[in-house]
């Protein structure tokens, strides 16, 4: 004897499943629209942030030890990209395809001078250097009184019995079209983070006043 399913009534939905379906439908499409919106602004913001990281605040991580004490081994810092430069500043410079970075001494007209010591004189003035630790003569193969030429830089690294610069004939001067910038901010590690100012007597002694 064959039985006979019976068939399941459709029954229709009710005015409050309908709405509930209606309030699913509206916050799917109210969180895409929120989600892509958040992916678009950040897409825009991470832009903006490599652009202003790449042409204007650049990153850089420290290698090496030749700015002992003052900048050491893996340290991060920010490099501004600036054209003028003073004394005592940290600038960053490209040489042979690698960015290097060291201490302004010396800028355009100034005369250098240093000892067998290390003592480093600028204009016919002790240099006044607390940043440095180890007082050396360092690599050096150039003749002093030296004298900076126009658009150049004489540097130096804070580690100077490690530090190739313009001591040796191998560096020499820095050109200004060499500079990239100046480094004015530490952000690694963070019980160092802040700024890096010049520090010592950066500024050229005054010439003598002759009395009659």
């Amino acid at each position: 004897m064959a039985l006979r399913r019976k068939k399941k009534e459709l029954q229709p939905p009710t005015s409050g499943q309908i709405e509930k379906a209606i309030a699913k439908e509206q916050y799917s499409r109210k969180y895409k629209k929120v989600l892509k919106s958040t992916i678009s602004s950040l897409i825009v913001v991470a832009a903006i942030a490599v652009l202003i990281a790449t042409l204007v605040l650049p990153v850089l991580q420290i290698q090496g030890s030749s700015m002992e004490p003052t900048l050491n081994d893996e340290e991060i810092v920010v490099l501004i990209k600036t054209p003028t430069l003073k004394r005592g500043q940290l600038c960053c410079f490209s040489y042979q395809n690698k960015l290097l970075i060291k201490r302004i001494i010396g800028i355009p007209g100034d005369s250098i001078n240093i000892n067998e010591k290390g003592d480093v004189y600028l204009n016919g003035e002790l240099l006044d250097e607390p940043y440095v630790i180890d007082r050396a003569l360092g690599e050096c193969d150039i003749k002093f009184p030296f004298h900076v030429t126009e658009n150049h830089y004489f540097i130096l690294g804070d580690h100077r019995s490690t530090s190739i610069d313009s001591r040796s004939s191998v560096v020499g001067l820095v050109s200004s079209e060499q500079i990239v910038g100046r480094i004015f901010f530490r952000i690694w590690p963070f019980d160092k983070m802040g700024s890096i100012e010049p520090q010592g007597n950066t500024e050229s002694p005054e010439e003598p006043q002759v009395q009659e």
